[in-house]
């Protein structure tokens, strides 16, 4: 399955339209990667831990949107979008929720 963030792929015309697509992702985040987490934005640097958390929600999100997009009979989905949120109580959990249009190239 192509994915792509533009509304068009250069040199394969877009043949059919199927609808719009979408997969989501709430991981929750690990009380002592908070922590760690925490420590690290008084100091300075990167949290390691919540990355991997985005990116494997991330993966998550896009798995879902293909397998929906495949379900249609599309072979592509163009003009994804990606939002990111943090939510639950105290902010204990990562969304991530990707939406595009199945097409046929």
């Amino acid at each position: 399955m192509l994915m792509t963030t533009t509304p068009t792929i250069e040199g394969r015309p877009i043949q059919e339209y199927h609808g719009v697509v979408t997969g989501e992702a709430i991981v929750g985040a690990n009380i002592f990667r908070d922590f760690f987490a925490g420590i690290r934005d008084i100091v300075g640097g990167r949290s390691a831990a919540y990355e991997k958390e985005l990116s494997k929600a991330r993966e998550i999100a896009f798995e879902e949107m293909g397998t929906q997009a495949a379900r249609m009979g599309a072979n592509a989905v163009v003009g994804i979008d990606l939002d990111y949120e943090v939510v639950g109580q105290g902010g204990s959990m990562l969304m991530v929720t990707a939406s595009g249009t199945a097409v046929n190239i």
